[in-house]
C-alpha cells in the first residue's frame, strides 16, 4: 500500500483541459459557439473522423472539442450533467440569446451573488456561463 500512496501523492491534477460534446451537425455547432461564446476553430490533428477544436480567445489549447457526423439518437445526455465556462458581457449574451429565440434560465449563485446563465446547445449540451457579480443585470 505504501507505493499507491506514493503515486497517489505525486499525481495532482491542476485543471479542466477540455470537454467533448457530439454534433449531428458540425456547421451548426461550431457556428453556435463562435457566435455566442466567441469560441473559434484552430488546429486539430488529423484525425479520420470530422469535428473541430474550438479555442476561446487568446487560449493556448482547445477548451472544446467538437465530434461531428453522429446520429441525432446518439446525442445523449450522460452523467455529465452540463459544461460550465466564464465569461464576461452578460447583457450581451442574453440579448444574443433573445434575439435567436433560445430559452435560457438567468439567477445568481447563493452566498456569492454570481451570474449563472444555463442553456442549451444545438445538440442538447447544457451549458452554463458564470459572470462576474458585478455586471449589471440584463433589460
Amino acid at each position: 500500500m505504501g507505493a499507491i500512496r506514493d503515486m497517489e501523492a505525486a499525481m495532482t491534477i491542476s485543471a479542466m483541459n477540455h470537454f467533448t460534446i457530439l454534433s449531428d451537425n458540425l456547421d451548426a455547432t461550431v457556428e453556435f459557439y463562435g457566435d455566442l461564446l466567441g469560441l473559434t476553430p484552430g488546429p486539430r490533428p488529423p484525425f479520420p473522423f470530422p469535428g473541430a477544436w474550438l479555442y476561446a480567445k487568446g487560449a493556448s489549447h482547445a477548451i472544446l472539442h467538437v465530434i461531428a457526423d453522429r446520429p441525432r439518437a446518439q446525442l445523449v445526455k450522460g452523467v455529465i450533467d452540463h459544461n460550465a465556462f466564464t465569461g464576461h458581457g452578460l447583457s450581451d449574451t442574453v440579448a444574443k440569446l433573445k434575439v435567436r429565440g433560445i430559452p435560457y434560465n438567468l439567477g445568481r449563485l447563493p452566498a456569492y451573488d454570481t451570474w449563472q446563465l444555463f442553456f442549451y446547445d444545438p445538440n442538447g449540451a447544457l451549458i452554463e456561463i458564470d459572470f462576474d457579480p458585478a455586471e449589471p443585470a440584463p433589460a
